[in-house]
């Protein structure tokens, strides 16, 4: 069974949405491993007192697989405190 994780991240560039979009992939490549998917959710630009183009966001969703840490027993839901329960027959 594999189990990712979603989050959204936002990248920046002076010149596109895709250099904006390559930049925050990179950044979080750096760091999260197996990054499966990348979702566009939105672009805009932030522009100067005047009136020109400071930047360009993108904003992705994106899934990476999520690991266990090392020793750690699989109990599904047990980080919120739930124990597992026997199966009733």
């Amino acid at each position: 069974m594999s189990v990712y994780r979603v989050t959204e991240i936002i990248g920046t560039s002076q010149t596109s949405w895709e250099e904006a979009a390559r930049e925050a992939l990179a950044a979080a490549s750096g760091s999260l491993r197996d990054l499966r998917v990348a979702e566009v959710l939105q672009q805009d630009i932030a522009i100067g007192d005047n009136g020109q183009i400071e930047a360009f966001r993108t904003k992705l969703r994106v899934s990476f697989k999520y690991e266990q840490p090392a020793g750690r027993l699989e109990r599904a839901g047990e980080e919120f405190g739930y124990a597992s329960q026997p199966a009733h027959s």
